[in-house]
């Protein structure tokens, strides 16, 4: 007399957590990470996006403030001096940089409630970072404060990095691929905002370039370097084109703002002359 064997219960690839991540799935995991940002960005009707990067690592003034004050209470509990000395160094630091937090937090409200002005079907010109601290949060905080929506573009690190607590929820997206990420602060972005910033930022920074210099993205599209007495010391853009590296029209693809007041200015004048009509791949 035959035994009847249960068959086991097999499921679909898409849902074997194994096959998902395992090396031939890797174009599915790469589809996904277009297509579900596309979705996300066309329920909320965003048009277009200025793009505002900057280092993860600086505070802002109420933090830096309240670092210093910590630290020199500290003191009295008798420091190493010279461990003192280069902690108070480094606090007076993080005090003088954190004014780029908040001027980072101003110019993205302003450009928030301009944005808000020109209507939501479709949203124009939307707020996007990194989803990080520092100068990414400063930029969705701004925003949210100007009451609109915004975007963060999160990515997976080895260490813990959470997306800030002012991004749009619903436009909060997290990212494996960095160049997955690349892609989506480049497609919808008329404008990209530099603050101070590191290996990172710069690396953001030169990928805008080199796809505006080669005619992968509009070059009537503004890229907007902040804070000259920082960025003056760690790039000679004027020496590149001395030794002919970079030529006249491609140092022009940059501006340059030290205040808010010169940076609403310049991007809003960018976009009104170029970008006011809608022409967003999303619709």
């Amino acid at each position: 007399m035959s035994r009847r064997v249960r068959s086991k219960i097999i499921q679909p690839p898409y849902r074997d957590p194994l096959f998902m991540e395992s090396a031939p799935a890797r174009p599915v995991r790469i589809t996904t990470e277009y297509i579900d940002p596309l979705e996300r960005l066309r329920r909320e009707k965003v048009g277009d996006t200025i793009v505002m990067f900057g280092s993860a690592r600086i505070l802002s003034r109420e933090q830096a403030l309240a670092h210093m004050h910590k630290l020199r209470k500290a003191k009295k509990k008798r420091l190493d001096a010279t461990q003192y000395r280069v902690a108070l160094r480094d606090a007076k630091s993080a005090v003088e940089m954190s004014r780029y937090y908040e001027e980072a937090r101003e110019l993205a409200r302003r450009i928030t409630s301009w944005a808000m002005s020109l209507g939501e079907h479709p949203r124009r010109f939307v707020i996007c970072s990194g989803g990080g601290p520092g100068i990414m949060e400063a930029a969705n905080r701004g925003a949210a404060e100007a009451g609109g929506k915004s975007i963060g573009l999160s990515i997976e690190l080895p260490h813990e990095q959470r997306p800030n607590d002012y991004i749009s929820p619903e436009l909060s997206i997290m990212f494996h691929y960095f160049f997955m990420r690349k892609l989506w602060f480049a497609q919808l972005a008329k404008a990209l905002i530099v603050f101070p910033g590191g290996f990172g930022t710069m690396d953001e920074l030169w990928e805008m370039l080199t796809l505006m210099q080669t005619g992968k993205l509009h070059r009537r599209n503004l890229i907007l370097i902040y804070g000259r007495q920082y960025w003056d010391r760690v790039l000679d853009w004027k020496h590149m084109l001395r030794c002919g590296t970079i030529n006249k029209h491609e140092y022009g693809l940059l501006e340059f703002a030290d205040t808010v007041d010169q940076a609403f200015d310049r991007v809003r004048e960018g976009l009104e002359k170029h970008h006011l009509e809608p022409d967003s791949l999303l619709q």
